[in-house]
């Protein structure tokens, strides 16, 4: 039983998957066309512009990480500033939130 179930799939597979290039052409098939005259590669256009990274909306998650990394730093550092400023230590910016601040 196992060698007819075996035949009948191989069948099934040969109908469904496409014959490799390995295959001798059979007599009554029409012979192959002849290969296309080789075209030389186009050369981009100079109208077109590449593509800039600032236009597309993909962007790396690593970027995205990057530049969020430095933004909470930054605010850390502003927060701890003014924690500081309130308890007498002055190490910060002279100007916090747009306001001069004198010694």
């Amino acid at each position: 039983m196992l060698n007819p179930v075996a035949r009948l799939i191989e069948a099934l597979l040969r109908l469904a998957w496409p014959a490799s290039r390995r295959h001798r052409q059979h007599a009554g098939a029409p012979p192959n066309p002849a290969p296309a005259a080789h075209t030389p590669p186009r050369r981009p256009s100079p109208h077109t512009a590449p593509l800039r990274g600032e236009d597309s909306r993909l962007v790396r998650p690593y970027l995205l990480a990057h530049e969020q990394r430095e933004q909470a730093k930054r605010q850390r550092a502003r927060r701890r500033t003014l924690w500081l400023a309130v308890h007498g230590v002055d190490i910060g910016p002279r100007r916090i939130h747009g306001v001069e601040v004198v010694a």
